[in-house]
């Protein structure tokens, strides 16, 4: 480990709160499942650093590009990923991208340093046929000095799986030798082409396409049946990092060079006792996670952790445990309808899901799962677009027209589609300090409780104007610009104190994290490590996904 520039770490204590309570958030960081497509890929395994919020280097092993890849995804019509690279030794590895049925070939270049020996990778799930290489205790593989080693197999199912070095795997896994195969299927159903999701077909589509979103989905299903239509996607995987196992392993490296050629120098390495000090989605740790895919300042942790989502999308989740701990995440504002597990659907004997809802999607070593999480603010008791009928403000007087399922889905244009009807004018608090009057079932505190910097806006409401409206200062001529709070010296809603305007967008977050205490720190240091910020925007805020 080598010491870098100390970064400007700002405290994110106030992130706490999100576990209770929605917030608004200035969303700059995007997420979606970016990847490289095949069926070829050429790879190599390196050496480099990878960076921690604390101000370290640490040294590390990783998967890369060996080569150009085939291409990227997702690449939404008319848009490219402009900063999108696969460098030659990122952590996690590179996101292998295929089809159903394609034969996958992988390519492997051992340019690790020669000491660390062979080295190779495991696809689970898949008949791996090998060529080339050296015989190993798993697997064949490509030996030190530019070695290679070639496997092929057949993507027969869609799914989300795995795979990791099978070499010395307590060390090679730890030290970042590990990555995810994203297997497409081939036909979509056809009601997943039409629209999303199959209990609403068509207006979520048609909702995105009203704004102008474009689709950054890889597909449009997860698996070749209708209850996996989905309309975002995100790939978190969760790993550990014990720094001593990698000290050393640089100790031994250049112990090793500098002996010299003939002299034979192996890595002895000590894996036990384990005691990770980094916890980490995605190769990074929080607040890193939440900068964007492909940021410059992580040339080797190239994907970010950050999910966006609008009320009432379906998003899916794939989720890999990488590394040696079983980790317990826990997605705040729902639960996860799990899909599959290692490219597994789980159905029940008439064909219906039948996967669980699950509080924690806790993974162990190796194990992939997706599953569905939704948000549409069902069950808040107060109406979260702030409407009022004797408000100004006409963004809060929108109608709620309910359909069968109690939902304003009827209206797809709407910033409030996706509304649960049943709170539709329901006022938020008994003492308001914006628009909503009358006696309510909530007490908001202070909007500066809720406040850290760029992040929070203090709001309780979606929608144009929400930050004003719940700190009761709208434009002149309205009955809110008369409030006492716009004449207090000092007020200004807190979203406007860094990066959005008060006067625009504001939407809510929710904390998800490990529910391991130890591991929302970074090296001891809270907040950090396995945590992320769920982001919830009302329609009128354009989601995107591309770099």
């Amino acid at each position: 480990m080598r010491a870098m520039t100390m970064k400007n770490l700002i405290c994110k204590a106030s992130l706490l709160l999100a576990a209770v309570a929605p917030m608004a958030v200035a969303p700059t960081a995007r997420a979606a499942a970016p990847g490289i497509t095949g069926p070829v890929f050429n790879l190599t395994a390196q050496s480099a650093y990878i960076t921690q919020p604390d101000g370290q280097a640490v040294y590390s092993w990783g998967y890369g590009c060996n080569a150009a890849p085939a291409g990227f995804a997702p690449k939404p019509k008319g848009l490219d990923l402009a900063n999108a690279n696969c460098n030659t030794m990122q952590i996690p590895g590179p996101t292998l991208i295929v089809t159903e049925g394609d034969t996958v070939t992988v390519n492997l270049t051992n340019n690790l340093p020669t000491s660390v020996g062979n080295t190779s990778i495991l696809f689970p799930g898949f008949n791996v046929s090998v060529n080339g290489g050296v015989t190993g205790l798993l697997t064949s593989e490509a030996a030190p000095n530019g070695g290679t080693v070639q496997y092929s197999f057949v993507a027969k199912t869609p799914g989300t799986r795995a795979y990791y070095s099978g070499t010395q795997g307590d060390l090679q896994v730890e030290m970042g030798l590990y990555g995810a195969v994203i297997v497409l299927p081939k036909t979509p159903p056809a009601q997943c082409t039409a629209g999303l999701p199959t209990t609403n077909p068509g207006a979520n589509a048609a909702a995105q396409a009203n704004w102008g979103e474009s689709d950054f989905r890889l597909a449009s299903a997860a698996y070749d049946d209708p209850h996996t239509c989905y309309d975002r996607e995100y790939l978190f995987q969760f790993s550990e990092m014990d720094p001593r196992i990698h000290i050393e392993a640089e100790k031994q490296v250049a112990a090793c060079a500098a002996a010299g050629a003939p002299s034979p120098c192996n890595l002895q390495v000590p894996t036990e006792p384990y005691h990770p000090a980094y916890f980490m989605i995605n190769g990074r740790s929080m607040p890193d996670d939440m900068d964007a895919n492909y940021a410059p300042q992580y040339p080797h942790q190239p994907y970010n952790g950050n999910p966006h989502m609008h009320p009432g999308e379906m998003v899916l989740l794939r989720i890999i445990g990488q590394g040696r701990w079983q980790h317990p995440f826990h997605e705040h504002a729902n639960h996860v309808r799990i899909l599959a597990r290692d490219g597994n659907l789980i159905l029940s004997p008439n064909g219906n899901l039948a996967g669980p809802a699950l509080f924690t999607t806790t993974t162990t070593p190796g194990m992939a799962m997706d599953g569905i999480f939704y948000y549409t603010g069902r069950g808040l008791n107060w109406d979260m677009y702030g409407h009022s009928p004797t408000s100004a403000d006409g963004n809060a007087t929108l109608p709620c027209d309910a359909d069968a399922n109690g939902y304003n889905t009827k209206h797809p244009a709407a910033i409030n589609y996706f509304e649960w009807c049943q709170d539709h004018n329901k006022p938020l608090e008994a003492a308001p300090t914006g628009d909503v009057a009358g006696n309510g079932p909530v007490t908001l505190p202070n909007p500066n409780i809720l406040t850290n910097g760029a992040w929070y806006g203090g709001s309780a409401y979606l929608g144009p104007d929400a930050t004003k409206r719940a700190t009761g200062c709208m434009p002149s001529g309205t009955p809110q610009s008369n409030s006492p709070n716009c004449a207090s010296a000092g007020v200004t809603p807190p979203s406007g104190t860094i990066a959005n305007s008060p006067g625009g967008e504001s939407g809510f977050a929710f904390m998800w994290h490990s529910h391991n205490e130890r591991e929302i720190t970074t090296n001891n240091i809270f907040p950090g490590g396995m945590m992320m910020m769920m982001l919830v925007d009302s329609r009128e805020f354009v989601i995107d996904e591309s770099n």
